[in-house]
């Protein structure tokens, strides 16, 4: 799992270098025919690997203690003007977190997890390294649309 753990951090540190090069206005720009923006991405990578880690399998009751959850959370869309720092301080979450879930995997919390079907690729997920697999691809996924949005800046 060292692996699994190496690449999402890696792939995150390549979203951080995407959005490091662009300014407040052009992350939080919403292009024509689009329902949402670069640092919606990124902060929907962050709040979606928390909450399927710790949520939606039981681990925890809700995702309360999921920092900006509300805003980033599946089906919601940019409701306000992202500033600098919480652009930073979302940097910060999207690698602590998973430093947070590779140390809690390591002492065992996610023992008999409750399984779970994810809403947007339909699989059943029966272990925390099934969840933590599809997360290299829900994270990509959003690394791309990002990339594509870059292109109207």
């Amino acid at each position: 799992m060292n692996e699994v753990f190496d690449f999402i951090i890696n792939s995150r540190k390549a979203f951080i270098r995407l959005i490091d090069g662009l300014t407040i206005e052009e992350l939080n720009k919403i292009p024509d025919g689009y329902n949402n923006n670069i640092i919606w991405n990124f902060g929907h990578i962050v709040v979606s690997t928390q909450t399927l880690c710790y949520v939606r399998t039981g681990i925890l009751e809700d995702a309360a203690s999921v920092k900006f959850n509300e805003y980033y959370k599946k089906d919601t869309k940019p409701s306000y003007i992202v500033t600098e720092e919480e652009v930073a301080e979302l940097k910060t979450i999207t690698l602590e977190s998973i430093e947070k879930i590779k140390a809690d995997y390591a002492n065992g919390k996610f023992f008999g997890i409750t399984p779970f079907t994810t809403a947007t690729y339909g699989v059943q997920m029966n272990s925390i390294e099934e969840i933590l697999i599809t997360t290299i691809g829900h994270d990509n996924v959003h690394y791309g649309y990002a990339s594509a949005l870059k292109k109207y800046m």
